[in-house]
């Protein structure tokens, strides 16, 4: 099964190698207030790519961090928990007639 895989895995990287190599013709990016980027169209992608995977790592963050948060504090609960001696209450006892 991890041969599967690794195979799939080197399949898709020589693809985008391959539609990589092939776009290196520059293209012209336009931005607001005139500023213009010309660069290959591959850098201009993968600095996308990049944009893309930084911006959802930042937007993500606030959900790790509080999810960090929790599992700390149940860790907390829990060794607590273990520590705490467990008292067991006898059932009372019936009446003597």
């Amino acid at each position: 099964m991890k041969f599967i895989v690794w195979l799939i895995r080197v399949l898709v990287f020589v693809l985008l190698l391959v539609l990589a190599l092939s776009n290196t013709q520059t293209a012209t990016l336009n931005f607001l207030a005139g500023y213009m980027w010309s660069a290959p169209l591959i850098l201009i992608g993968l600095a996308f790519f990049v944009i893309g995977l930084l911006a959802g790592l930042v937007s993500a963050m606030p959900a790790m961090l509080r999810l960090r948060m929790e599992n700390g504090r149940l860790r907390r609960e829990l060794r607590v928990a273990r520590e705490t001696p467990v008292a067991v209450e006898q059932p009372p006892l019936p009446p003597l007639i």
